[in-house]
């Protein structure tokens, strides 16, 4: 007899924030060491040993740490939830989010007021963002690769766990992006559905071997390259393709699935076997030149395909499933026992291909909005850590076709949008005050905790105790690298802003973001620098970043709104 336990009471807990400050200041001195190319690996593993997993990712971080705070669990659900979205600038959301509850909660203001106002800063970016006057922004055009080099670069560049020199950076931005041209349909249609882009993995070899194939390669270590195989072709000089689903090796029925009624003498594995076999005579008398099963095929039906000229391969796996429908135009049969033509796809080309120690069947479509990235790098864990920024970037040219704009990097935005934010209050009415229901001195203790939020994502960049300053003119970022003095000229030792598209120049003044000393006055507006595109610049995926904005604000208010946590003990 089980032994019973009483039920224990919830645990009820009010004020939560008044016991979140330790286990806050310590989640987000983690992820600000993370922040940038100059960013602090974090090595995450349980504590029985497994997997090691070295990053820099928000992604991974967030996904593998423990947090036991209810507050905590909140804000790392919803930075989880748009890292899931967009891919990009998770670390941004988190950092931001924890800055903004830090310095709201040392307010001795109302939280219902601290909302409000921070909603209507909130609106004054988004506003700002989306407006063409936005001097943080820049415009992608699809047809001129060089903010799109600029922007891939950027991703590669502040993941310092993928070990990346100049030259692989280089090689694989090039790379990311044709990969990502070829999943672009090339002809108009009223829905144009994006291609895929599969990731082969090739692990111990140097990152310059990495290549993009157009079409899809599938490992097939029993195929024998040392001679070259002949597929048959329809008269039409394609090759029919059938794609199954379902496993094609013989198996019989699971008994858990029901009763199966056996006339005598008669044997369930020669009779699942003559139907496989059927099923191959009438894929060879439809034409069919290649076979491609998700699971096992049976290797008397693999023989009998081979001897009439149809290659066969299987254990493909679930994962090329849907992008070799794509390619092919077929439909996955699911069933041994109805095969209807109608479910064949065709092919350009079929022909066999090795790379390092693997080998691989290619398909050759027609028109390709399919390819394979073969990615190496030297290790496991470095080439985990590629596979997830390639497949961030990938995500964020995905995003920046739907909408073609991105942000100014290297902390300029943010230092922007602060220098704005303080200017544009100081313009605001006397009714805007009334409006959110606070005082004019109330607004501007929140705007300036909001504005120093902002602008420490900026500073988070520097992990060397470099100085960290901000311009009057742009309101731009500019880093300083430890070890030299504090000057009054710092025009002489600046060369570029944080983003890389303004010089220093003796007309820029300048005011430091570390340690905050409050905000300056502005001189006015920042302005928009008339600057073109160039290959140096950092940019950021402009849908990821306002995305971001928005859900580090709403979560910081959501936290903030919190009176009371129960939780279940049980």
């Amino acid at each position: 007899m089980s032994r019973l336990e009483a039920k224990k009471p919830s645990l009820f807990t009010s004020e939560p924030l008044t016991t979140v400050s330790q286990p806050l200041s310590l989640l987000i001195a983690i992820l600000k060491s993370c922040y940038g190319p100059a960013g602090r690996l974090k090595q995450l593993h349980n504590g029985v040993g497994g997997y090691v997993c070295l990053t820099s990712q928000s992604s991974a971080i967030l996904g593998r740490l423990s947090v036991s705070h209810p507050v905590l669990k909140v804000l790392t659900a919803s930075v989880q939830n748009h890292a899931s979205r967009f891919s990009d600038c998770g670390l941004f959301t988190a950092i931001l989010c924890c800055s903004l509850i830090e310095s709201f909660k040392n307010l001795n203001i109302a939280s219902c007021t601290v909302i409000k106002v921070s909603k209507h800063l909130l609106s004054l970016c988004t506003d700002y963002l989306k407006s063409e006057a936005c001097a943080c922004r820049v415009s992608v055009d699809f047809s001129n690769l060089e903010t799109l080099l600029c922007l891939v670069r950027s991703i590669l560049i502040s993941k310092p766990a993928c070990m990346l020199n100049k030259t692989e950076v280089d090689y694989l931005t090039v790379l990311i992006v044709k990969a990502f041209m070829f999943t672009v349909p090339c002809h108009p249609e009223a829905k144009p559905v994006l291609g895929k882009c599969i990731t082969v993995p090739v692990k111990g070899r140097r990152v310059l071997d990495s290549a993009v194939i157009p079409g899809l390669l599938i490992e097939a270590p029993e195929i024998q390259f040392a001679k070259l195989f002949s597929v048959k072709r329809t008269c039409s000089d394609t090759v029919k393709v059938a794609v199954f689903c379902v496993s094609m090796s013989g198996d019989l029925f699971d008994p858990e699935e029901g009763t199966v009624t056996v006339h005598h003498r008669v044997s369930l594995e020669m009779s699942e076997l003559d139907q496989l076999l059927n099923v191959g005579k009438q894929l060879v008398n439809d034409e069919v030149g290649l076979v491609v099963c998700q699971k096992v095929i049976h290797p008397s039906l693999k023989q009998y395909l081979k001897d009439n000229h149809v290659v066969a391969v299987d254990r493909a796996g679930l994962s090329v499933m849907e992008p070799l429908s794509q390619v092919t135009g077929s439909k996955p049969i699911a069933s041994i026992y109805s095969l209807s033509p109608s479910c064949y796809g065709s092919l350009k080309e079929v022909c066999a291909k090795s790379f390092a120690s693997k080998h691989f069947v290619h398909l050759i479509p027609n028109d390709t909005v399919v390819c394979s990235l073969i990615l190496c790098n030297r290790n496991e864990t470095t080439w985990d850590e590629l596979k997830r920024v390639c497949e961030t970037a990938e995500h964020v040219l995905q995003l920046t076709l739907k909408e073609p704009l991105a942000l100014l990097g290297g902390g300029c935005t943010e230092t922007h949008l602060a220098s704005y934010l303080r200017q544009k209050i100081c313009c605001l009415s006397t009714s805007s005050f009334k409006d959110v229901d606070c005082s004019q001195t109330q607004y501007q203790l929140i705007a300036d905790a909001f504005c120093r939020s902002l602008e420490s994502v900026a500073c988070s960049l520097s992990h060397d105790d470099g100085e960290i300053l901000t311009d009057t003119v742009y309101g731009h970022c500019w880093l300083v690298p430890s070890g030299f003095p504090s000057v009054s000229n710092w025009s002489d030792l600046l060369l570029k802003c944080g983003c890389g598209i303004n010089s220093s120049t003796k007309d820029l003044s300048w005011r430091h973001l570390r340690p905050f000393f409050g905000s300056s006055p502005i001189e006015s507006c920042p302005k928009q620098p008339s600057v073109k595109v160039a290959d140096f610049m950092t940019l950021d995926c402009f849908a990821a970043k306002y995305n971001g904005l928005q859900v580090a604000v709403e979560t910081a208010n959501l936290i903030l709104d919190l009176s009371c946590i129960i939780e279940d003990q049980n």
